[in-house]
């Protein structure tokens, strides 16, 4: 599966009502750490049927980063059921990603 682009118009239905958990990569164009982490995302999208990974652009969607209190980018935050259950600030090997699930 491939990630998914996360906005205000699809996250109801892609976050808050999937059945699966949901990575979510906060990022933007301009953080370095940010592009270290997004093929990691990328992988493990492809590699993971059992999760959904979505990417939230903090610069195209201020209220999503908002809404989860992202000051600091990258941020990933894993959400199941609609409830967040992990989450952590920078940049970090794959390997610490998938302990995030």
């Amino acid at each position: 599966m491939s990630t998914i682009n996360i906005n205000q118009n699809n996250f109801q239905e892609e976050v808050l009502n999937s059945d699966k958990p949901v990575l979510l990569d906060f990022w933007a164009s301009w953080c370095g750490p940010c592009r270290m982490v997004s093929p990691l995302v990328d992988e493990i999208a492809a590699e993971r049927s059992d999760i959904k990974v979505g990417k939230v652009n903090v610069d195209e969607q201020p209220e999503l980063a908002a809404q989860f209190r992202v000051v600091s980018i990258p941020t990933l935050i894993v959400v199941k059921d609609g409830k967040v259950t992990n989450q952590a600030v920078g940049a970090r090997p794959k390997d610490q990603i998938l302990e995030l699930l």
